[in-house]
């Protein structure tokens, strides 16, 4: 298998074209990720979809882990690792190799910005990383954290989870406001990586429709001249059979 090149090298040697969408819980990222996916495959291209934690590989193993409440940062880290080694080599690379475009809710950034948080190195978190592969595109959704707040708490869910909330990190008793210390710790982190990784800043304090408006335009202009082609990897209708978006869960 050829070794993809590092998240700070050269850009991926595949044909298709790796798209990322960043931010805070509450940030209106998914929503706008799975507005460009249907408008993508409106436009006629073929896309593989893809989210953070949902390889099979240790769904369960991290489950397990949030309902007992005994993940420790350390073991958190290597969990989303393995969790994003298995997606990369098994969902991400495959559709690539075929010419597809790969669009994917959170990347490794979610890492860098998570992990740090709870107390891991920096440099050690990127080192584990590093067998990633460049995106051609990454947007970041920023949005102030009295506005996630709001979404969230006015949402289906009504209530905030445990680790999302960073409550094993002994911020606050009340779920709330240790929600507002650790994403708030977590924006932080992502300013920092926003520079050093040059991902798009995008305003998610504008509406929806204004918001997908731009994050249209940004990808046409990028896909402008790009073609699907086969490439030298298989061919590119085995491919597209064999990847089906998953169902939002």
């Amino acid at each position: 298998m050829t070794e993809p090149a590092g998240i700070k090298g050269a850009p991926h040697p595949y044909p298709g074209k790796l798209i990322i969408v960043e931010g805070i819980d509450g940030s209106g990222k998914s929503t706008q990720s799975l507005l460009l996916l249907k408008w993508l495959e409106s436009k006629g291209y073929k896309v593989f979809f893809t989210e953070w934690n949902s390889s099979d590989l240790v769904k369960d193993t991290t489950k397990r882990g949030k309902k007992t409440k005994s993940l420790t940062p350390t073991t958190f880290s290597l969990l989303h690792a393995t969790d994003f080694a298995s997606r990369l080599y098994h969902q991400i690379l495959p559709p690539l190799k075929a010419g597809m475009l790969v669009l994917a809710d959170r990347y490794m950034y979610t890492a860098f910005a998570r992990d740090v948080v709870r107390g891991v190195s920096r440099d050690w978190v990127r080192k584990l990383y590093s067998f990633a592969i460049k995106p051609d595109m990454a947007f970041y959704y920023r949005v102030p954290i009295e506005v996630a707040i709001s979404r969230l708490l006015r949402g289906t869910r009504g209530q905030f989870k445990y680790y999302e909330a960073g409550m094993d990190m002994n911020l606050s008793p009340d779920i709330t406001e240790s929600f507002r210390l650790f994403q708030s710790q977590i924006l932080a982190e992502y300013d920092k990586i926003v520079g050093e990784f040059g991902l798009l800043t995008m305003d998610a304090t504008l509406d929806i429709e204004a918001q997908q408006e731009q994050m249209r335009t940004l990808v046409q202009d990028a896909l402008r001249g790009y073609k699907p082609k086969r490439g030298t990897y298989g061919r590119r209708t085995l491919f597209w059979r064999r990847f089906d978006v998953p169902k939002s869960e």
